[in-house]
Formats: C-alpha cells, structure tokens, sequence
C-alpha cells in the first residue's frame, strides 16, 4: 500500500480536544465534538474519519516532579486504512520524554513545541477552520506528532510520557493536567489515576475540580482514581506538605477588585503530641424504638449500637437511650466503659422490643442534660424512623429547648431512618451542635452508616476550633462555615470567605486538644493565581446552601403559620430577600438547584429578574418551607448538605430529586470563571442577561480583531471561554462581543 493511499488527518487530543484537518483540496469542514452539544446544531462529521474512543492518565508525582503518562485510542471504521497526526496540549514547562505507538509500528517522530510556536499552530487552525474553540488551550505548549497510520476498522494507541517540576506555594504543591473545559455529549471516556509521594510527608491531598475519594498507603504516600462521567476541564490537584506537628494551611485568592476579592482556604489540623493524652470520648447512643422500627430497622440499629461499644477503648464513657412514647436508660449517666460495663450493655441491647410511639423531645432531652466531665469529648448519636408524636412535637420548640438543656455542649450526630422523618430538624439539630445529619435511605443498611461516622469520630486533635483574622476588623467577611467543626485526625477543612484590603491576612487558629488551649498562626497575601477562579464559585454554592437552609428554618411548623399566611406568604419581606439573593447568585455563578434549574429552560434567564423571582418564590415557599419529610424533606437535605460541604466545582449542577434520583443541567456552562446560558444555538455571557442593553460588536472568526480578542482573554486568563465555539456571546472589558 502506497503513501497515497491513505487519507491523512490531523487531530488535537489529549486535552479532551480533538480537530480534524483536511487534506490539501479537500473542503474545510470543523470536526470538534468539544462543542457538538446535544443542545447545539450538531455539526455533521467526515465520513469515517478517525476517532478518539478513549484516554487513560497515570499521573505519578515524587515531591515535585510529575510524571504524566497519556495512552490515547484512536479507531478507525472504515474499510480502508488512513493516517493521522495529533496535537497535545501540555503545560508549558514540560518535558517530553518518550512518544510510541502501541504495536509494531514502534516508535513515532514527535516534537515539543513552546507555547509560542503553539499559538501559531492554533491560530492557523482558526484561519484554516473558522473555529475558535481549539485556543482555550493557548498558554499552554504542544506536542506535535508526525503522521501514523491506523489500519481499516481497528484502533491504535499512542503512548506520551512528559514530566515537569511542579510550583510551590508555601506548604502546597500544585499539579494541573490540561482538559477542555467545554461540557461534552460526545466526547471521549477518561480514566485518571494520581500517585503522589513525598519523602517530608502529606497531610492531605485537595482537587477543586473533581470529587475524589483518598487513599492513604502512608503519611507519605497518597492516591486516587476517576473513571466515568468526569467534570469537563483540567484536572487540579494540591497537597499539603507535612510541617512537623502543627497545623498547616494554605490561602488562594482571587480577587475580583484591587483590594478585594474572595478567598480558599485549605486547612490540615495538627498531629498529637506524643506524650500529650487523647481526647476522649463520651458517646450516648439514643435509639428510636417505637412501632415502626420493628423487624430489620432494629436489627441494624442494634448492631450499629454494638459496633459503638466495640469501638469504644476502655475508660472511654457510654450510655445508651431507647424511646418510644416514654424513655429508658442503660445508666442514670455515661459510665466508663470495661468488660463489665459491655456485656450488660449488650444484655440491655437483647431485651429491646418495640411498640408505641416517639419521643424525640423527651429522650434527647434527657441525653442533652446528663452530667459531662473534663477532658472528654461528649457526643449524642441520635437515630429515629419517624416525627415526633409524643410530648412537645413543634419542631421550632424542640430546637430550642435542646439548645437550652445543652449546656455540655454535645455534639449530636442524627440518623434519620427512612424518609418519614422531620428532615430539616435532624438536619439543624446536628449543624446547631458541630455535628452532621445523616439520612439512610430504606435500601440502605442502618448499621454500615452509624459505623461510617463513627469511625470518622476516631481520634478527635482539636475540640472547638476557632479561627480569627488579626488585625484590622473586618478584612475577613462571609466566612464558611460560619463555626468550624472539631477537628479530627487526617481531617480536610475547605473554607470559603471574601477579603478586604491589599495587606497580608494573619489568621490565628485556636482550640483545646483534651490538654491546653492551642492556637496556630498562618499569614497569607492575596494574590491573583492564575487557576483560582474555582474560589467564587466554590463559595457562592456554599452561600446559596446557607440561604435555601435560611428559607427551611422559616418553614418551621409551617402548617401552624400557614393559618396566619406568616412565613409561607410570598410576600413575606424575610422570604423575598432570600430568594432575591440565591437568584441574583444562581444567575451570576450558574449554580443551578432543584429551586432554580428553570432557569436553564429555553430563554427563561434572559426573562426580567422580577419573572424569575416569582417562580423561585413559587419553588421555594412549595418545597423549601413546606416539605419536611417524606422523600421531598430527604432530598432536599440531601442536596442542602451536598452543597454546604461543597470542596470542589459541579459543572454539571446535579441534585438528587424527588423520586431520589440524580438529575443534571446541560444547558449551563460554568467555563472559567464565566456562566454561559444555552439560547437557541447559541451561548450568551451571563453577564449580558438581566444588565443595560449593549450594542454586539460582530466578530469574524480568524479575522484580525478576533485574534486581538484572543490576545485579551488570554492576558486575562478567560480563553477557557472560547471552547464553546461559534455563535457565542461574551462580555469582554463591559463590551458584548458576538463570534460568527
């Protein structure tokens, strides 16, 4: 088979973007499956051109040398056999090392390229195409192969190995691997492994671009793996060095005005001293044992009370609460636990039977005023099935009553079982206390969930953190959360906050570890960091879980206030100013909820902000304030907990709805740190909806004024924005600029 019997193609992979190129003479067609979106006029393809089926990165990183292994796929379906070249964006400082085709072809010529030399690729692209999207990756280099061939209706694979010397800041090192940005219908799968070792030891691994789930092999030694339905963009990944025993931080910025702007904060709390003794625990664990829980839901529940007794060390204090419409204890009080103390425990565990009602006001209440002692970490865990029904059954009462009998100041984890439960007051019970609420949903095991938290109460380091901003007031502002949670062993804190001022931000952190008062100083100057613009985004999720939480807390005994029209009018002035604000930020941010998906129906942002507001209300007083339990009350705790813990970015707006089951938003892109709304087949800046009318400045793909546009998104780190292709409309410098 001769040269010429191939049809040659030329791509750019790796990053997730791909672009094919004709051969002399033939008619220019774009292929960019980045920005053929199921809600955009599908671009019609090439017959039988090349395709990348798929894209595994092993990311190996010792210290500060980071290793990226990429293996791309690529298939050819047709009858005959073609040849292809591929680009690869890589950051620019990399290090090629090794380029081969997978098979008996071998080696393959290939070349790392500058970014300069880069940006000229991608610019003769653009003349060549009229399509924008492949500069999302200007600023970064290139690897450039030379032609292969992949044979009729088979795959070939390309193996790459480059390395770099990652960037350090303070005690974080940071690692980026380049991905479009652009949310796909098509685009290829990804597998992502990372391995990251260093010798002065990890505190903890962060991405605020992924969920990830840890493995620690040691404290010097941690992993994680994504496959499947990925978040478009790079992926970010950071760690925390290890300095000695204490407490270590590190502070991103970004600002959005000279002398403020909105900031991250990743906090490791401090090792144990050696010779320093362990916080202790004190756990009571309160049981629900009323009609409902008969059968399986006992069972677990015993068997999550056992494996607390279990997990418990000798000297550590124990008592244990069983309701229905009256309450029983093990002990008048926590008593130190021993052989003894267990095997009646254990007895009292085997002669529970259920009937009757629930008591959630008087069995709390009676584990909330029991009696703690110093140098003990007190805590209730707290499981029920149903609404309370006996004794004091408003909910706002019951809060308030257990805010007053708390004087120990217990932390009280809550376990709803099932879905008839009072959702929002578990959930404020727990937050009220620095705890968590847990719901298990009726597939779910009562037992595997008890267990999971408290394995995680393992070790507590610090008890009451606090952290401070020293200095002139009011240079920290809207810090969340708001109080901090204790502080357990190999604990990850993400806070989100807004600064004020250009100086350094000096932060004390305070706490008691079961000995003495700690206290931990960090200081940090805002900064602009080029990939930081996840940080508003990150707290404007958290924000808007504070104010949805707000308009659940005015729900409270609704069905009472409702007679009065009170808290669930919509034109309560507490209700309209919550709404205003979480639909001013869902719009701004493009953080779409179950209360404000409508906004992605077709044209519905573009609507005055006095229309979406009504909905929103309408949303928010139908299901914030009223829906308190059944399978309304759970999802919404769900996705209200979801986004108040939020580490990293959602791309793709999910929440568990009603029927709970996972929903998503495709017609919302977040790119960079601008929001796109799908109109038509085109994508429109969210800051030209809802603002004074603009003239659009037309702007001709591949002519001279969109590379001057180029140039100014690129100093201004916005060209992600650009990988939605033509037809999109963007805010540059207050002017509205239009890509044809």
């Amino acid at each position: 088979m001769t040269r010429g019997d191939f049809t040659k193609r030329a791509f750019l992979a790796g990053g997730g973007a791909l672009v094919w190129l004709p051969t002399q003479g033939q008619h220019a067609h774009p292929h960019h499956p980045d920005w053929t979106l199921s809600h955009v006029r599908a671009r019609p393809h090439h017959p039988a051109a090349l395709k990348v089926t798929g894209i595994e990165a092993k990311i190996s990183i010792k210290g500060q040398i980071a290793t990226t292994e990429l293996l791309l796929s690529f298939h050819n379906p047709d009858g005959r056999a073609k040849e292809g070249r591929a680009l690869l964006p890589v950051p620019a400082e990399a290090t090629l090392k090794s380029f081969a085709m997978e098979g008996p072809s071998g080696k393959l010529e290939a070349k790392l390229l500058p970014r300069k030399e880069a940006r000229q690729i991608y610019d003769d692209i653009v003349r060549q195409l009229k399509d924008p999207a492949i500069l999302e990756f200007a600023g970064l280099g290139v690897v450039k192969t030379g032609v292969f061939p992949v044979a009729p209706r088979a795959t070939a694979r390309l193996r790459m190995v480059y390395e770099e010397l990652l960037e350090v800041d303070g005690d974080r090192v940071d690692y980026l691997l380049p991905r479009t940005q652009a949310i796909t219908s098509d685009a290829p799968p990804w597998k992502i492994s990372v391995d990251w070792k260093d010798g002065a030891g990890i505190r903890t691994l962060y991405s605020p671009s992924h969920p990830i789930e840890l493995k620690r092999d040691s404290g010097k030694r941690i992993s994680f793996s994504l496959a499947g339905k990925i978040n478009p963009g790079p992926l970010q990944v950071s760690i925390l060095r290890r300095r000695e025993r204490n407490a270590v931080a590190s502070f991103l910025s970004h600002p959005e005005k000279d002398d403020e702007g909105y900031f991250l904060m990743l906090l490791s709390p401090p090792e144990r001293d050696e010779d320093a003794p362990k916080l202790r625990r004190e756990v009571t664990v309160v049981m629900d044992r009323s009609g409902s829980m008969a059968g399986q839901k006992l069972n677990q529940a015993r068997a999550a009370a056992r494996q607390v007794i279990g997990g418990l060390e000798d000297g550590e204090r124990f008592n244990l609460i069983t309701y229905n419409e009256s309450v029983e204890s093990f002990s008048e009080e926590p008593i130190a636990l021993n052989d003894e103390v267990r095997k009646n425990a254990h007895l009292f565990l085997d002669r529970l039977r259920v009937s009757g009602g629930t008591n959630i006001h008087g069995a709390l209440g009676n584990a909330l005023s029991q009696e703690t002692r110093e140098g003990f970490l007190p805590m209730v865990l707290f499981l029920t099935d149903g609404l309370p029904t006996i004794g004091e059954t408003s909910e706002v009462k019951i809060r308030e009553s257990m805010a007053k009998v708390n004087r120990g100041r217990r932390r009280i984890f809550t376990f709803g079982v099932g879905v008839d439960v009072n959702t929002p007051l578990l959930s404020r019970l727990a937050d009220d206390s620095r705890a968590v609420a847990t719901f298990v949903l009726p597939s779910e095991d009562v037992e595997l969930k008890v267990a999971r938290v408290f394995r995680r109460l393992s070790g507590p380091v610090l008890r009451t953190p606090k952290l401070v901003v020293k200095g002139t007031p009011g240079r920290m502002t809207d810090l969340l959360p708001s109080e901090l949670p204790d502080f357990f062993a190999q604990d990850q804190i993400v806070l989100v906050g807004r600064y004020h001022g250009k100086e350094d931000l000096e932060f004390v952190l305070t706490g008691s570890d079961g000995r003495e008062e700690k206290s931990f100083e960090f200081s940090f100057k805002p900064t602009a960091k080029k990939n930081s613009d996840f940080v508003p985004r990150l707290w404007a999720t958290r924000k808007i879980a504070v104010l949805t939480e707000a308009l659940r807390d005015l729900g409270a005994d609704s069905s009472m206030m409702g007679l009065t029209g009170n808290a669930t009018s919509p034109n309560d002035p507490r209700v309209k100013e919550l709404v205003d604000e979480i639909v001013r930020l869902s719009t701004e941010h493009g953080i779409l909820t179950e209360y404000t998906a409508f906004l992605a129906r077709e044209g519905e942002v573009f609507n005055s902000r006095a229309v979406q507001n009504e909905i929103a209300t309408g949303n928010f007083v139908g299901r914030a304030l009223k829906q308190r339990s059944g399978n309304a009350g759970v999802n919404q705790e769900m996705n209200l907990k979801r986004w108040k813990t939020a580490g990293s970015v959602d791309k793709f707006n999910r929440w568990v709805n009603e029927d709970l089951q996972e929903e998503a938003v495709t017609k919302v892109q977040q790119v960079g740190r601008k929001t796109f709304y799908a109109r038509g087949q085109e994508w429109v800046d969210a800051d030209a909806t809802n603002a004074p009318a603009r003239d659009v400045i037309p702007v001709e793909i591949g002519s001279k004024e969109f590379f001057v546009l180029v140039d100014r998104l690129v100093s201004l780190n916005q060209q992600s924005t650009l990988s939605l292709g033509p037809q999109t409309h963007l805010v540059v410098d207050g002017k509205l600029y239009q890509l044809r």
